[in-house]
């Protein structure tokens, strides 16, 4: 068989862990899911111990029939933006992680707006000014924990996001370190100078003490303790989920895009070494620095997308398990005029409105269960175009095809309606788990199982392409509907009074 790769896949909800092998071939992989915890309306919080226990788990699952030696490196992708603060010596959790989709921090970002920061911000991280984002959870820890504050200043705690966690775990907290995709997620790295930025750490009022070593994304972070079921093998690939995704479709030329359709999407395209600024709400951020070279992307987040679906299946209770959503949406030709605005966690790109609330529009008597279902399927679509405009509003360039992943993908429904609503092919891989991949590809080249880019995509493989089908007015009509759906919710949110997009410094 060759030598393998194992790669560790931390999401929001879940953890997988998959082998691959020199052919770029899945060869086994498991899944564990972990709780969410929802202490307050709007607060997301993960228990860090609950996230290393389903990785033990996951990955003891995958090693049981791994030979000796055979295993040649590991990659790690994970949850972005997600806040872990740990005791150095004991690696316990000192407080729940504050999840991506927290709002906590809302009021700590109008504060920092209120006092002019908020161009700075964007110019040297290339982000908007988010609750979404690292920094500013950091700061609530700081402000709402003196004891916390304390112990950072004294250097007994780390930071990280959930990749530094794992590494930390995994090597029994000799590395604390994290790479350049996720550095870049936090608010506090700048992302030109490629190092934590002392002016951002003290307007968010972080110690530089909590903050872990950036290191490129395929590189060898160090070894796994010999006691795990992965052996002492080396940490050799991390990027942000996002990001490991690009990679894995092999987009590696400027211009190429994809969209990964998970608890959120995200639509990221290369722009190669260039990290120019969005005009239309997008984020600049780091892609991957691979061979002494960093490379950026444009991307567009968008909060809630396949967690609608988790929505309709446990808060409505109108489908059992997920996979129910496709043959419940067909059973109607279309949504019957219903459309569904996920904003369940505020809005993201390109609108940037954590005031959002999700609304349900256009329901009628005759509405019913399979409506609901369809128009959060169409959702995923219409919500992906919004990013896209933006994404070719700012390049001036238009998309040639649209790579597409994540578990949502598995829909034909979605990725035909996504190809009709965006005018251009949708093409999907025969496997669809790309973020697993692409830190499998990215530890594989650190180690040689691999030996570049071009090897990496030639072992792309390709299951279907949906090619758009309806016309320039019928998208026309259906894109209209969308946005006046979404033009009530932000309304709705501000009083009447929108805040318009944000403007690059």
């Amino acid at each position: 068989m060759g030598p393998l790769v194992m790669s560790i896949d931390a999401g929001t909800t879940g953890i997988t862990v998959l082998l691959v092998n020199a052919e770029g071939n899945p060869v086994a992989k498991a899944y564990r899911e972990f709780p969410q915890h929802y202490p307050r309306p709007g607060w997301v919080e993960h228990d860090p111990n609950e996230i290393w226990d389903a990785v033990c788990a996951a990955a003891a699952e995958v090693s049981k029939d791994l030979r000796a030696g055979s295993l040649a490196a590991l990659g790690i992708t994970n949850q972005r933006e997600t806040t872990v603060v740990w005791d150095r010596r004991s690696l316990q959790p000192v407080h729940n992680a504050i999840v991506w989709q927290c709002r906590r921090s809302a009021g700590i970002c109008d504060e920092l707006r209120s006092k002019g920061f908020e161009e700075l911000i964007r110019s040297r991280t290339g982000l908007v000014l988010d609750p979404y984002f690292s920094g500013t959870k950091l700061t609530w820890l700081m402000r709402n924990r003196e004891d916390l504050r304390k112990r950072a200043e004294a250097g007994e705690l780390a930071f990280g996001t959930v990749d530094t966690w794992l590494i930390a775990r995994l090597t029994g907290g000799r590395v604390h370190a994290t790479d350049v995709t996720n550095a870049s997620r936090t608010m506090l790295y700048n992302i030109r100078d490629l190092s934590w930025d002392g002016e951002l750490l003290e307007i968010m009022e972080v110690p530089l003490s909590l903050l872990p070593e950036v290191l490129p994304s395929s590189h060898r972070y160090g070894s796994c303790n010999p006691d795990l079921p992965t052996g002492p093998v080396p940490i050799s690939g991390v990027a942000g989920d996002q990001q490991a995704a690009l990679f894995g479709q092999a987009c590696f030329e400027p211009g190429a895009a994809k969209n990964t359709y998970g608890t959120g999407s995200f639509v990221l395209t290369n722009t190669g070494t260039s990290s120019a600024m969005s005009r239309h709400g997008l984020l600049t951020t780091i892609a991957w620095h691979l061979n002494d070279t960093v490379t950026y992307a444009l991307e567009g987040a968008i909060f809630v997308t396949g967690a609608a679906i988790q929505w309709l299946r446990d808060g409505l209770g109108i489908i059992a398990r997920a996979s129910e959503t496709e043959p419940l949406a067909l059973t109607v030709p279309d949504a019957g005029g219903v459309h569904f605005v996920p904003a369940l966690a505020g809005l993201g790109a390109p609108y940037w409105d954590p005031a959002a609330r999700g609304a349900i529009s256009g329901i009628t008597g005759g509405t019913n269960k399979a409506h609901l279902a369809r128009a959060a399927v169409e959702a995923m679509a219409f919500q992906t175009k919004d990013v896209v405009d933006a994404m070719v509003a700012d390049s001036g360039v238009g998309l040639k095809e649209l790579k597409v992943d994540g578990g949502a993908s598995v829909m034909s429904l979605l990725c035909q309606f996504q190809a009709d609503l965006l005018g251009v092919p949708v093409v999907r891989p025969s496997f669809t788990e790309t973020t697993a991949m692409g830190a499998a590809f990215l530890a594989g080249l650190a180690e040689g199982v691999w030996s570049d880019t071009d090897d990496v995509a030639r072992h792309w493989k390709l299951d279907r392409v949906f090619e758009p089908t309806k016309s320039a007015d019928e998208v026309r009509e259906l894109y209209e509907g969308w946005k006046k759906a979404v033009a009530a919710v932000r309304a709705r949110a501000s009083g009447e009074t929108m805040r318009p997009l944000p403007e690059p410094a």
